[in-house]
């Protein structure tokens, strides 16, 4: 089922003023009566929304000479926007996700409901109840902020388990991320006081599988018939990209691909959001190899997507991250290159080297070296062994020779730059705000958004 998608190559461009490849739509039989049919004739039956987690325009710019060609995203720029939460110039994922869910501003933490703590309806919640299916995956815990935001309302991002409860009775049809452990008691060593989801779950008309094989086996769903599907391949979040190989979990075109299939058996159409959670975790940790490696498997998701688009005629695409993390630039210590290429040689992430420090930290060079083909300097080696965060200084080692720098180790308030393809997609050309773009969608579905 999983099948191999072929390299796109498309012409390369951070402006404004992207080209468009126009899209072959049916001749409407009834336009501009809802049902479907954006503005001008071209009927749009599913939308799937791609949220690369903490992507702004300079990981574009370093993941593109990590490639060494142009992303596949790149022809289809459309706009810039900002992100800043109802309480703070920076937003956290929680607000961003609200915000690009619901098109509501909120304060930082919380989940579907606005400022003044009033239940919001989602894009998704909105397709929902114009007969589509929808579905959620994710790397994180597929209970954490960003996919939350389209289902959920909580007053705090970290009430995961409230989250799955809400997940299970809601009408959300496919759901697959990790997060086994928010959904089970805690007598079997989970997170649920006394509830077993998995159970209810099943109850509810759920197929449940844990791993990449029981994934390609199981997705012979029919939810036009009431049936759903739910994937939790982790009892925490996913494995970062640079160590999926070693486990047992899908990848994330892998869930893509899955959740396309099952949902286009609906033929009211449906909405689909996916998220690279862990381009954001990399980010936060200065780990520039983890960084590329997730945003490599994310375009990866977006090449299904985008064959699925193309292939279909009537499926709008739309990528945009929620907010940058780290503050990443193109280029560092004053050098007129960048070599992220070399960060293709790296196979563990930051975290995963320091792990096998041992206690004096005397085999730093020779661990270090082993997982990214690096000859480090003396100086280099005592900086690792010295830092109260030995993860945190491996990776600026690595970024220093790559020659990709970092301002923050938190999120900042960078605008970010959003990507389009399918029937309409011009309409999100231009400057605006996060909260713009699911009043796009519904505009061009012709959907109400309600408090």
């Amino acid at each position: 089922m999983f099948k191999k998608i072929g390299a796109i190559a498309l012409s390369t461009g951070l402006v404004l003023s992207a080209v468009s490849i126009p899209v072959l739509a049916d001749k409407p039989d009834s336009p501009g009566k809802g049902n479907g049919w954006g503005k001008g004739g071209k009927k749009i039956e599913n939308v799937i929304y791609m949220i690369p987690d903490g992507f702004s325009p300079d990981y574009a710019s370093n993941y593109r000479a990590y490639k060494g060609e142009e992303a596949v995203w790149d022809d289809h720029l459309k706009g810039l926007y900002t992100t800043n939460s109802a309480n703070s110039d920076i937003t956290d994922s929680a607000a961003a996700g609200t915000a690009m869910a619901t098109g509501e501003k909120t304060n930082n933490g919380v989940i579907g409901l606005d400022a003044e703590g009033n239940e919001l309806t989602s894009i998704l919640d909105a397709m929902e109840k114009k007969g589509k299916s929808s579905g959620l995956v994710a790397t994180s815990t597929i209970t954490h902020a960003t996919p939350a935001s389209f289902v959920a309302n909580v007053d705090d991002r970290n009430n995961q388990t409230e989250i799955a409860r809400q997940y299970i009775a809601s009408e959300v049809d496919v759901l697959l991320g990790g997060g086994k452990n928010m959904f089970l008691p805690e007598s079997e060593g989970g997170n649920q006081e006394e509830a077993n989801l998995l159970e209810e779950a099943k109850e509810a008309n759920f197929t449940y599988v844990e791993t990449r094989d029981q994934l390609e086996d199981g997705t012979d769903i029919d939810v036009e018939d009431g049936e759903k599907l739910l994937g939790l391949f982790a009892d925490d979040a996913l494995a970062p990209e640079l160590h999926r190989g070693e486990t047992e979990e899908p990848s994330i075109a892998e869930m893509t691909e899955a959740s396309i299939d099952v949902l286009n058996e609906d033929k009211d159409g449906f909405f689909l959001m996916v998220e690279g959670s862990q381009i954001d975790w990399a980010g936060h940790d200065n780990d520039a190899a983890w960084a590329m490696s997730d945003v490599e498997a994310f375009e990866e998701a977006v090449k299904v997507a985008l064959d699925f688009a193309k292939k279909d005629g009537k499926t709008l695409v739309v990528i945009g991250g929620d907010h940058d993390t780290g503050g990443m630039t193109t280029g560092s210590n004053g050098s007129m290159e960048v070599n992220a290429d070399i960060l293709q040689e790296v196979t563990a992430t930051g975290d995963h080297m320091a792990a096998q420090l041992n206690e004096d930290r005397s085999n730093v060079k020779e661990v270090v070296e082993e997982y990214t083909n690096l000859s480090l300097t003396e100086e280099e080696v005592q900086t690792i062994k010295d830092a109260s965060e030995p993860s945190i200084a491996i990776n600026q080692v690595v970024s220093d020779y790559a020659n990709v720098g970092w301002t923050s180790l938190n999120h900042t308030g960078a605008d970010i730059q959003l990507y389009a393809y399918g029937p309409q997609s011009d309409e999100f050309s231009g400057f605006y705000d996060n909260t713009d773009i699911p009043k796009k969608i519904a505009d061009i579905l012709k959907l109400k958004l309600d408090k």
